[in-house]
């Protein structure tokens, strides 16, 4: 029977090439029930309302892209080879000012399709009109931490506006199933002190997370310590913005003491490397972090800037920048393999990122037989190296959402979300 549009409380795979929270692969079984790893390895278990033979698949735990702008996949192509604020401010802001509630449903169900074909489950985004977001991640299925961005360009009365505005979608996102509320000030240079300390403030009254860009460029790290006489970090702490409720982005031009100071804060870190690297923003200092004991997570960034959402890409380039830049050719492959998975779930405090009894089933299975498998010495390897679109089922909370490779087990349904975003693209950037 199909696993895609029916209501399924059980489901069995037998005899998969499993991923361990080790690294390493075994062949074992696999029980998911009511959004749950019931069971992991022998399983005795007669029925169960699917039955999977996982013969020639591998069941890998479901990525988090920990930091996104889903909608801007209307923007692929758009805007190319220049530097991020004469990016931003010459073609990205003008361009979002068009923005319309329809461009970002349309674009934001384009990203959740693209990241669940390439095994994504989880994504964290920051944009503008959640509910659109909202709407879009509960059509597709995902679990999404999501954050509406704000800026207050340093106006006062700006500020207060934006601040009322993202209360008021905090409370519409609370309770809606797989999605997780965040307050997303936007950076230091178009957020003041008293916005960022106001949005740590909302976040804790909330209960949600907060969403930010940190140290990307060295320029805006020069630019606010000589307006502000000391470095972003330490203002950031000053103000009571650092705790375990923030995922910062990018965070490259950070010194030891910052990266230490981020991981006495409980600070999450989403190092999006394929954005930095075309953008020319920096080279993240990866070993430095995981020395420092900071969380690292994984992001690609908005595909205005990557241009994919593929984790399985922003894993090989993660680690090969690292060896490159670094000289270190015993970084690690499970670095940036757990930075997408255990560390993103941790990120955003849900128990997942493992193939393990009581851990959310997120997770998907690939097809051992295509050639990026082939041979399959390392699993581990194989995924962080040579692995493409070769999923089968990528199932969030125990629901399968892509099925033999299509979502909802169903190719017309991917053409008509793929021209429906191509529809608001025109619409958007090519509308006089």
């Amino acid at each position: 029977m199909p696993l895609t549009g029916v209501v399924i409380v059980s489901v069995l795979i037998r005899n998969v090439l499993i991923l361990s929270g080790s690294y390493n692969a075994f062949r074992g079984d696999i029980l998911v029930e009511e959004g749950v790893f019931a069971g992991v390895g022998e399983v005795e278990r007669d029925k169960s309302d699917v039955v999977i033979d996982g013969k020639n698949l591998a069941a890998v735990p479901g990525f988090v892209n920990a930091h996104t702008h889903a909608a801007m996949t209307l923007f692929r192509g758009y805007a190319e080879d220049m530097p991020l604020m004469e990016w931003l401010e010459k073609k990205i802001w003008p361009l979002e000012k068009k923005l319309k509630p329809g461009h970002v449903y349309a674009g934001t169900k384009l990203a959740c399709l693209e990241m669940l074909k390439s095994g994504c489950t989880t994504f964290m985004d920051m944009y503008f009109n959640v509910e659109q977001i909202a709407r879009a991640v509960e059509d597709c299925g995902m679990r999404a931490c999501i954050s509406s961005a704000f800026f207050d360009f340093f106006d006062k009365d700006l500020l207060e506006e934006s601040i009322k505005r993202v209360k008021k979608e905090i409370e519409a996102l609370r309770g809606r199933e797989l999605i997780i509320p965040a307050v997303g000030p936007h950076a230091p240079y178009t957020v003041s002190l008293d916005g960022l300390r106001m949005s740590a403030e909302l976040a804790e009254e909330k209960d949600a997370l907060l969403h930010f860009h940190l140290a990307e460029t060295e320029q805006e790290v020069k630019e606010f310590e000589k307006k502000n006489g000391k470095s972003v970090v330490r203002a950031l702490e000053e103000i009571g913005f650092l705790n375990d409720r923030l995922v910062a982005a990018h965070s490259i031009w950070l010194s030891d003491e910052e990266m230490e100071l981020l991981a006495r804060r409980g600070v999450s870190v989403a190092h999006c490397p394929v954005s930095n690297m075309k953008l020319c923003s920096g080279v993240f200092r990866f070993r430095d972090m995981l020395k420092a004991g900071v969380n690292v997570c994984l992001g690609t960034d908005g595909a205005a800037s990557n241009n994919s959402l593929s984790i399985l890409e922003e894993m090989k380039f993660a680690a090969l920048l690292q060896k490159i830049y670094w000289k270190d050719i015993e970084f690690k492959s499970e670095f940036v393999f757990k930075a997408a998975t255990e560390n993103g779930y941790r990120a955003l405090k849900v128990k997942g990122g493992r193939i393990e009894e009581g851990h959310v089933a997120d997770f998907a299975l690939y097809d051992l037989n295509s050639v990026s498998f082939s041979p399959n010495h390392s699993l581990l390897a194989n995924l962080v190296y040579s692995a493409t679109n070769s999923v089968v089922y990528t199932f969030v909370n125990g629901k399968a959402l892509i099925e033999n490779g299509h979502f909802m087990g169903d190719a017309e349904k991917e053409i008509k979300i793929m021209e429906e975003a191509k529809k608001a693209a025109e619409d958007l950037c090519c509308k006089t």
